[in-house]
């Protein structure tokens, strides 16, 4: 049945998943693609350090291969390795590094900031981290930092965010660590994208020339407008004022000799 080898095929798929995160653990496995090809099976593995999947000489990746040959039953497994160009927009790397700080003993709520920061200047559109376990004493709790802008449900969150899990066990029992990433380049379909205006000059029925409206230039000549009419309010308030003091020195002369002579 069709239904049966897709449940086969899955679960094949996420045993290789499993070994391949085992034994590339220090090498920053980023996860594995399987494609099927005439000439065999194609196994594309993402690590942040090619070299140590290759081993010397190729030894790894020999290794590894006829593992997947022997125990998982591929047929002509072959292993392309390809570098993760940014490691802090992979959800696997960033929770294997979560697990790493945890155990050399560093407190949780500093290990999630520091990794959202790096997250973010990575330029990642939003971010999430969840530590559960016994990360406060005897009691399982759950703490979640967030930051950004992250789908939660529906499609796009299928779609557009990246997952990756990592555990770590610690002396109060295992930690799970679990990071969702939105990527910079990811549209969403609700997104909206403001064109610039555009003015049609039009002659005998032709359209001859369409222009550009700087938006930015209309903001500054406005700006430049109401300081003028703020310069010319205040010009007028201080015209005010000194009318109002000429009457008042008209009305009482002694007063404003007086005032004068105190000036002087």
């Amino acid at each position: 049945m069709i239904e049966k080898d897709f449940v086969t095929e899955g679960l094949r798929r996420t045993r290789i998943d499993e070994y391949l995160e085992k034994e590339l653990e220090r090498a920053g496995y980023g996860g594995m693609d399987v494609q099927i090809t005439p000439l065999g099976t194609m196994v594309v593995v993402y690590a942040e350090r090619p070299g140590m999947v290759i081993g010397r000489g190729g030894k790894n990746v020999r290794t590894i291969t006829n593992t997947l040959k022997d125990e998982f039953g591929l047929d002509n497994p072959q292993i392309e390795v390809k570098e993760v160009d940014v490691p802090e927009l992979n959800p696997k790397i960033m929770a294997y590094k979560i697990s790493n700080m945890l155990q050399r003993g560093m407190h949780f709520r500093r290990v999630a900031y520091s990794t959202i920061r790096r997250i973010m200047g990575a330029g990642a559109q939003g971010v999430e981290i969840t530590i559960s376990g016994k990360i406060r004493g005897s009691r399982s709790a759950v703490a979640k930092f967030v930051e950004g802008y992250i789908k939660k449900c529906g499609e796009p969150s299928i779609r557009f965010v990246e997952e990756g899990f990592a555990t770590v066990k610690l002396k109060p029992g295992v930690l799970g660590i679990y990071v969702r990433i939105m990527p910079p380049e990811t549209v969403l379909p609700d997104s909206v994208e403001i064109l610039p205006s555009t003015v049609t000059i039009v002659e005998n029925g032709e359209v001859v020339e369409e222009e550009e409206i700087d938006i930015e230039s209309e903001e500054i000549i406005e700006d430049d407008i109401i300081e003028e009419v703020e310069d010319l309010d205040e010009l007028e308030e201080v015209v005010e004022e000194e009318s109002a003091e000429e009457v008042e020195n008209d009305d009482y002369p002694e007063i404003g000799r007086a005032s004068c002579r105190e000036r002087v």
